[in-house]
C-alpha cells in the first residue's frame, strides 16, 4: 500500500553482507533503510547476503521501514532475491538502474504472479542520463511505484562530471526527478553525500535538497543520520506557524470572510494544504520517535 505520507528523511543504505551492521541497524534513528544485495555486495558474497537479510526482517527493525535493493533482472542473481523478498517483512523492493516503464511493470508483473505481499511496493533508483529521460514514463508507469531514489553517484560518473559542492553537475536531473515525483504522487530521495569527513558539506548538501523539493537523503554512515533527520524534518517554528496558519483560515471561513490574513500575509487554501502536509509529517514523525 503506498504511503508518500511517511517519514522518509534519513534512509540509510545498509550492505546485506555485513551481519553486524544489519544487526546495528535496528537501534539507528534513521527512518529508512535500504539492505543492499546490489552495488555493495561482491559477486561471490551475493547469495550469503540474501540470506543475512531475510534473517534480519524476520526479527525486524522496530519502527524503521525496511526495503531491499536487489540486483537487476538480467543479473544472475535478480530473479531469485525478487522470489526471496516477496513475501518477507521487506516495505518495498529497490530497483536499480530503472530507465523504462517496463522494467518496473516487469518487477509488478512478476510481484502478482508470485502471490506477493499486498503491501510491498516498488522503488525506482534514477541513476543514468537515459533515466532522467525517460522520468515522465518511469514515474507513471505502474501503481505499486512508490518511490524515486536518485543514484548521483552513477549518474556523475555517466555524465563524466565532477562532484562540485554546490552540484551545479546534477541540479537539472534532481529538479527534473522532484517534478516527475510530484506530478504522480510519488516519494523522492536525494542521492548520497559521498565524504564521511564533511558535515558542512552534507549540511548543504541536506539544505538543497529539502529545499528543492526532496523528502529525505540517502546516506551511507550512521553518523550522517542526525543531520538528515533535522534538516528533512519540520521545525518547531514550522510546526508552529503550519498550526497558525489553518487556525487562522478556518476562523475566516467561519466569520464568512473567505480571507484570513496572518502577520501581514495572505492566507489561501494552497497554504493550509502544504501546512497540513508538515503537521501530518510532525506527527508521523512523533509515532516513529
Amino acid at each position: 500500500m503506498l504511503n508518500t505520507n511517511r517519514p522518509r528523511r534519513s534512509v540509510l543504505y545498509m550492505p546485506g553482507a555485513n551481519t553486524r551492521a544489519l544487526e546495528k541497524a535496528k537501534s539507528l534513528p534513521a527512518d529508512s533503510l535500504i539492505l543492499d544485495l546490489e552495488d555493495a555486495v561482491a559477486p561471490d558474497a551475493k547469495v550469503a547476503a540474501r540470506a543475512n537479510i531475510l534473517a534480519a526482517l524476520e526479527s525486524g527493525f522496530g519502527y524503521r521501514e525496511a526495503v531491499v535493493r536487489i540486483n537487476s533482472l538480467n543479473t544472475a542473481w535478480g530473479l531469485d532475491d525478487l522470489k526471496t523478498f516477496v513475501n518477507s517483512k521487506a516495505d518495498a523492493i529497490v530497483l536499480p538502474k530503472v530507465e523504462s516503464a517496463a522494467q518496473v511493470q516487469e518487477v509488478a508483473a512478476l510481484l502478482q504472479q508470485l502471490n506477493a505481499s499486498a503491501n510491498l511496493t516498488i522503488w525506482a533508483m534514477i541513476e543514468t542520463p537515459l533515466a532522467i529521460f525517460k522520468l515522465q514514463e518511469i514515474a507513471s508507469s505502474h501503481p505499486l511505484l512508490e518511490a524515486l531514489v536518485l543514484g548521483t553517484s552513477d549518474l556523475v560518473k555517466d555524465l563524466h562530471a565532477r562532484h562540485t559542492p554546490n552540484r551545479v553537475e546534477t541540479q537539472t536531473a534532481l529538479s527534473l526527478a522532484v517534478l516527475a515525483a510530484r506530478a504522480y504522487g510519488l516519494c523522492v530521495l536525494d542521492g548520497v553525500h559521498l565524504s564521511l569527513d564533511d558535515d558542512a558539506g552534507l549540511k548543504q548538501s541536506c539544505i538543497q535538497g529539502r529545499d528543492m523539493g526532496f523528502d529525505g537523503k540517502t546516506l551511507i554512515h550512521p553518523n550522517q543520520i542526525a543531520l538528515a533527520n533535522e534538516i528533512f524534518g519540520p521545525s518547531a517554528i514550522e510546526i508552529s506557524d503550519a498550526q497558525e496558519k489553518i487556525a487562522a483560515y478556518e476562523a475566516a471561513i467561519k466569520a464568512g470572510t473567505g480571507i484570513a490574513v496572518l502577520n501581514g500575509k495572505l492566507i489561501e487554501e494552497l497554504h493550509i494544504q502544504d501546512a497540513k502536509r508538515i503537521l501530518a509529517l510532525a506527527i508521523a514523525m512523533q509515532n516513529n520517535s
